[in-house]
């Protein structure tokens, strides 16, 4: 096999374990069955992961592009960070990787550790500094952050991983954004 077609392949097994790992438990997942939903023998599996355990946590390596959502006027933030969310929830549904760790979390201590790390590191943290940076003082700055992304979180468990209906795209952004605001605004 040419490193290109493993490459492929590894990518394929990746995208796969995110789909099956965002539609059920990491408990309910098998190896066999991520293997046949990419067309590979599940020992490729264990050549380029170490098993489920390794595939797991490279179909759970996330990204957050905030950057842009924190470039601009403080009275837009809320709008910013909304259309953002709403984007990944809507272009990544069954293959986002915070979905995984939000699932997994409530099985597997590894995930949900995972997953708080990555909040404080990329939506927390940065948010807080954006804050900071807009005049609020240290402790008030903590708080506003930690509302927001706790009200986020909440959403995106009730609406993703309860599995209730995203909805309308537009609303849930509108909605999103306006309480978003509301806690930045204090």
């Amino acid at each position: 096999m040419s490193s290109r077609d493993a490459a492929a392949t590894k990518q394929r097994i990746l995208e796969q374990a995110q789909r099956k790992f965002a539609e059920l438990s990491y408990g309910a997942v098998t190896v066999k069955a991520i293997a046949d939903a990419a067309r590979v023998s599940p020992n490729l599996i264990t050549r380029y992961f170490g098993g489920k355990d390794g595939l797991f946590l490279a179909a759970t390596q996330a990204r957050i592009p905030v950057a842009n959502s924190f470039d601009g006027d403080p009275a837009t933030l809320g709008a910013r960070l909304a259309a953002s969310i709403v984007r990944r929830w809507f272009d990544f549904p069954g293959q986002d990787p915070l979905l995984v760790l939000q699932r997994a979390s409530g099985e597997r201590p590894q995930a949900a550790e995972a997953l708080a790390a990555f909040l404080d590191t990329n939506s927390l943290a940065p948010l807080h500094d954006y804050l900071r940076a807009h005049g609020l003082d240290e402790t008030e700055a903590r708080h506003r952050a930690a509302a927001i992304d706790a009200f986020v979180l909440g959403v995106s468990t009730r609406r993703r991983i309860l599995r209730s209906e995203l909805g309308d795209p537009g609303e849930l952004e509108a909605w999103l954004g306006a309480t978003i605001q509301r806690l930045v605004d204090g």
